[in-house]
């Protein structure tokens, strides 16, 4: 390669055939660049694949290591930036753009030329609880960053050491959503095994090294398997320790919030969320926080206040579906059935397959008497359950209607 790329791009894979060309789309023509995929055992066609797509390939033996992989491929990237890239991620409009006009800046030694790494967030498509995570995937090929802890793998003490040693680096945050990630989706999650491979993962980097990082990832693990006991052990160990950045804070308290709510301890679940949203994070990243709130306090009772919880949370971003949902779910209990419609309404514009907003639409009509209206509405979320698989909730709202007459 004659000249120096500016950005090299690194991945690590393993049948990803179906997934790779739409991320490396993405990122098509932003700047002069290279890609570098380490594949860790596919049988796919995805090492193929991305040769087509020109990157240049390095097959590595996988050893239970997320960090090493990683390595493999800061290892052979040869650009002025480092930008790192999942299969099931792909670079936003926004995030393009926002890459563009740094690589340029730094060209051009404009105020970027000091820029060492940038965290920016990402969109975790069809996640309810947290629609945002703030990642740092963008940072300067500098030969002492390196990735750190063999799952939820990160560069951030390396990165902490470079500034110790050369302060004139700086780190840039910005609140770009420059990702878009669907990994975390249940059949995601499902059909790669992640429950068990984490928590195996998980546990072993703990025993090695205790960190307020690794109780987070583990404790939302066990409460993701519905272990919620384990997981407020494990998160509260973890806000006991005695580093703990303001993310993770967020994060712990966040999940503990979650798991107090659903080992019936309402008060400690609102302590847990107040001091989450009471954390130095991006707005973004209280939605989640925000959500759980408000679902808490409608279910105490505490239906204005919990309208207000939804509110706020579409003041930071009022394109999210769940939101407006929830919403009208609150102005319903309320007896405001027109402010429910009108939620419901706004959540099946953003997301038109969202069954249970249709349901719960046909609800709200019927009780306002708009017996049409309201056919319509269940009909459609019967045919979405049906479509999404979900053939309990379909039976179960079919036989409602029938018990009310309601064709």
């Amino acid at each position: 390669m004659p000249d120096r790329p500016a950005l090299s791009v690194c991945m690590i894979v393993k049948n990803e055939a179906e997934a790779l060309p739409r991320c490396l789309g993405s990122v098509q023509g932003v700047a002069a660049l290279e890609t570098v995929v380490v594949d860790t055992g596919s049988t796919d066609g995805t090492p193929q694949i991305a040769a087509t797509l020109g990157a240049k390939m390095i097959a590595f033996d996988w050893a239970d290591d997320f960090a090493a992989a990683r390595n493999a491929s800061l290892a052979a990237a040869t650009g002025d930036w480092i930008l790192v890239i999942d299969a099931d991620e792909t670079l936003t409009a926004a995030g393009r753009t926002y890459l563009q006009q740094l690589l340029a800046e730094c060209s051009a030694a404009g105020s970027a030329a000091s820029l060492l790494l940038v965290t920016w967030l990402r969109q975790e498509l069809n996640a309810r609880q947290a629609p945002y995570t703030q990642v740092a995937r963008l940072f300067r090929n500098h030969p002492a960053i390196q990735f750190e802890q063999p799952y939820h793998e990160t560069v951030d003490r390396s990165v902490e050491a470079v500034i110790a040693a050369e302060p004139s680096w700086q780190i840039a945050q910005t609140d770009i959503v420059a990702m878009t990630h669907t990994g975390y989706t249940p059949a995601a999650i499902a059909a790669q095994h992640k429950f068990e491979r984490a928590q195996r993962l998980l546990e072993q980097a703990l025993a090695q090294s205790p960190q307020a990082a690794l109780y987070n990832k583990l404790g939302a693990l066990y409460g993701e398997q519905g272990d919620w006991a384990k997981s407020l052990s494990l998160l509260e160990q973890g806000l006991s320790q005695p580093e703990c950045d303001p993310i993770t804070y967020a994060e712990l308290c966040h999940h503990a919030g979650m798991a107090c709510r659903h080992l019936n301890q309402p008060a400690r679940a609102l302590a847990y969320y107040q001091r989450a949203l009471a954390s130095s994070v991006l707005p973004q990243l209280k939605l989640g926080t925000y959500i759980n709130l408000g679902s808490l306090l409608k279910q105490q009772g505490q239906l204005e206040a919990a309208i207000d919880a939804f509110t706020a949370a579409l003041c930071i971003d009022d394109s999210l579906p769940v939101v407006h949902y929830n919403l009208g779910v609150a102005q319903r209990a309320r007896g405001q059935l027109a402010a429910a419609i009108a939620a419901y309404q706004k959540a099946i514009e953003l997301d038109p397959s969202y069954a249970e907003a249709y349901q719960n639409l046909g609800v709200s009509q019927f009780k306002l008497g708009r017996l049409p209206q309201s056919a319509v509405a269940f009909q459609t979320a019967i045919a979405l359950y049906q479509q999404q698989g979900n053939q309990i909730a379909a039976s179960k709202l079919r036989q409602g209607l029938q018990q009310l007459g309601v064709q």
